[in-house]
């Protein structure tokens, strides 16, 4: 049976996400009352990598090598659920071997997935590195998941280093960090982001024209 799918948000509304840092994010989450959104322990795989999209959730169980067959690693299937413009997100229990590969990059990068969130392992940077492809994990491990690691279910909730995220949930990753946007406050979320980037842009003016950073932390009370 294929997996589930979920409503896809409109690419504009993405795209204005594609604007605002994590941190900026994290500050409207709080003020939304969502405080527990940040992914804080799962970290760019190489300087530069960032995106933001609808989760294709993934849930895989682990074993020792030769607990599953080849046919359960089943990595093609992650790429196959995924559409352009979407974040694969697998919950991989923090596995110490890994779930993606080189040879993934370059097929979800070709097929335009926006990039990979794994609370567990990755290899082959170097090629993640030459694909341009993005990429987030917990552990970077030269073993194989193969035999070690079975794909059970695709979009369905998972649990990602504490925070639960459901399929179409908004994942945004950059240099700082990840956090998860729940999909149904994705517009109250943007909205207040929106108006917080404002003040980051209006305070570092005000900086540059002489403020101190006292008197603009006393104006802007979001910096």
């Amino acid at each position: 049976m294929p997996p589930k799918g979920f409503k896809r948000p409109p690419t504009e509304l993405i795209r204005r996400l594609a604007f605002i840092a994590t941190s900026t994010l994290a500050n409207a989450l709080d003020m939304a009352g969502l405080h527990k959104q940040v992914i804080a322990h799962i970290k760019a795989a190489s300087p530069g990598f960032r995106f933001v999209g609808p989760a294709v959730t993934v849930k895989e169980s682990t074993g020792e090598y030769g607990d599953y067959s080849s046919d359960d690693f089943a990595v093609g299937s992650m790429i196959d659920a995924s559409q352009k413009g979407d974040v694969i997100v697998v919950d991989a229990g923090s596995a110490e071997c890994s779930t993606w590969g080189g040879m993934a990059s370059l097929a979800a990068k070709l097929k335009g997935v926006s990039g990979l969130l794994v609370d567990g392992a990755v290899r082959d940077l170097e090629e993640m590195i030459e694909f341009d492809f993005p990429v987030f994990s917990r552990h970077m491990v030269p073993t194989t998941g193969r035999l070690r690691l079975k794909v059970e279910e695709i979009n369905v909730p998972v649990m990602i280093d504490g925070v639960e995220i459901a399929p179409g949930d908004m994942i945004c990753a950059d240099g700082t960090g990840v956090v998860s946007l729940p999909a149904d406050r994705i517009d109250e979320i943007l909205e207040i982001a929106e108006r917080l980037s404002s003040d980051d842009a209006l305070a570092m003016e005000d900086l540059q024209a002489g403020l101190s950073f006292t008197e603009a932390m006393a104006k802007y009370k979001s910096i």
